[in-house]
């Protein structure tokens, strides 16, 4: 009897460990808690006695059979919950204990976890809904919108092979010229298969300076890799000069993930890419505010990122330059069916068709001198933003100001001056 009761006790130890473990208490003592059986509690105490009566006695400590056998009842009927899956949807079991005041908002963590990019949460980036609370930039955003859909030309389209076209043969110069190249970093990165792409030797070789306007603007797409460095080059042998690199961001909420194409020499998941801006002639934003209207929109495109294998850009590109440059003459180079828009020139091999004459589209500009530009309202005058007055050398306080003025005036005439190759000023706040 007595190797028997000892077997099961053996037996009925084993079970409650694995019981423990299963459920996650600390020990066999805490089980009880985790059941919430109060029988388990008077048990252990019990237990706990029995112990104490052994060690002080020396004797075998007494424990009732039927105890034991109504413990193997138990367990036996017991049903072990099934072990889950980890499956990771946040970053909380990662962050717990950490001295963020706000551990919860680890979104590099949480892309890890979830292939949610950080920039999927950031709020109001559409076009609706990015001046809900400011009702003088909406009202300014709507008046301009107005008045470039009231001017812009009829849409026209030219379906020509870039590397054998004369680009002179458009007829005309223009005040900005959008540069969307069908780089081969795309079919690496983007896995694009269905067009002929173009190297940075070619790219460099277009004459985008025969058809641009003394004072005019260029911005080229360049891709996240070495098109940064390459796409400045094209842009010095074109005559202009860099002003601006506005970035896009891409979100993948609709399809999360990460990346798996990388090139051979990325070190980070790419999620951005770049579009360079360049500047030909002097544009004073003081003075030169019948041709541009500086710091309406931002350098920063925030959109979901096209399907796999897709060549589009956001169109929000069309909107920061048109709310810039009040030019009406306006290229897109490079050009699909899909970009076809009014107010723009559209040339590329990829259109399905064509329908640009020369005299025709030239008639819609030469009606007097200032015919190429959009104009402007009192009203988007009295709204727009507008560059600080200018800073007098010399100007402080009892005469005493003479260096700390002298600075200031310097640095305001800078930033009151036309885009030089390191200026960040065109348009840098909502």
């Amino acid at each position: 009897m007595g190797d028997c009761l000892k077997l099961l006790k053996e037996r009925s130890q084993k079970r409650r460990e694995l019981l423990a473990q299963q459920l996650g208490a600390s020990s066999v003592e805490k089980l009880s808690e985790v059941l919430g059986n109060e029988n388990g509690k008077e048990r252990n105490k019990e237990e706990s006695s029995d112990k104490k009566e052994s060690k002080d006695t020396g004797d075998r400590p007494k424990k009732r059979l039927k105890d034991d056998e109504d413990d193997e009842e138990y367990y036996a009927s017991y049903e072990l919950p099934e072990a889950e899956e980890d499956i990771y949807k946040d970053s909380s079991t990662f962050l717990k204990g950490t001295q963020s005041a706000n551990p919860h908002n680890d979104y590099c963590q949480h892309f890890v976890d979830t292939g949610q990019r950080p920039q999927n949460f950031i709020r109001d980036v559409g076009l609706a809904d990015r001046f809900e609370e400011y009702p003088k930039l909406r009202e300014l955003i709507r008046l301009k919108d107005d008045l470039i859909s009231t001017t812009a030309t009829p849409p026209m389209y030219l379906k020509t092979d870039l590397e054998t076209f004369d680009i002179r043969e458009l007829g005309g110069k223009f005040d900005v010229i959008l540069v969307e190249p069908p780089l081969e970093e795309y079919q690496r990165s983007a896995g694009v298969t269905n067009t002929q792409f173009w190297s940075w030797e070619q790219i460099m070789k277009l004459e985008i300076e025969e058809v641009a306007a003394q004072r005019s603007f260029v911005f080229l797409w360049c891709g996240s890799s070495e098109g940064l460095d390459l796409g400045r080059k094209c842009l010095r042998k074109w005559g202009f000069r860099r002003c601006e690199d506005i970035c896009w961001i891409k979100t993948n909420i609709a399809n999360p993930g990460h990346s798996k194409n990388l090139e051979s020499r990325q070190v980070f998941q790419r999620t951005k890419e770049h579009c360079l801006m360049g500047i030909k002639g002097t544009v004073r934003r003081s003075t030169d505010s019948d041709f541009i209207h500086a710091n309406v929109d931002i350098d920063l495109i925030i959109s979901e990122e096209p399907q796999y294998g897709s060549l589009e850009k956001p169109v929000e590109i069309f909107h920061i330059i048109e709310h810039f440059c009040l030019g009406r003459r306006r290229l897109h180079v490079f050009g699909r069916d899909c970009t076809i828009r009014p107010g723009w020139l559209t040339v590329g091999p990829d259109l399905s068709n064509s329908n640009f004459n020369n005299e025709t589209y030239n008639m819609y500009f030469n009606n007097g001198p200032t015919d190429y530009l959009t104009g402007c309202t009192e009203r988007i005058e009295a709204l727009r933003p507008k560059s600080p007055p200018p800073k007098m050398k010399g100007a402080g306080a009892g005469g005493g100001g003479g260096r700390g003025a002298s600075a200031r005036g310097n640095s305001g005439g800078r930033g009151r001056g036309g885009f030089s190759a390191r200026g960040r000023g065109s348009h840098r706040g909502r």
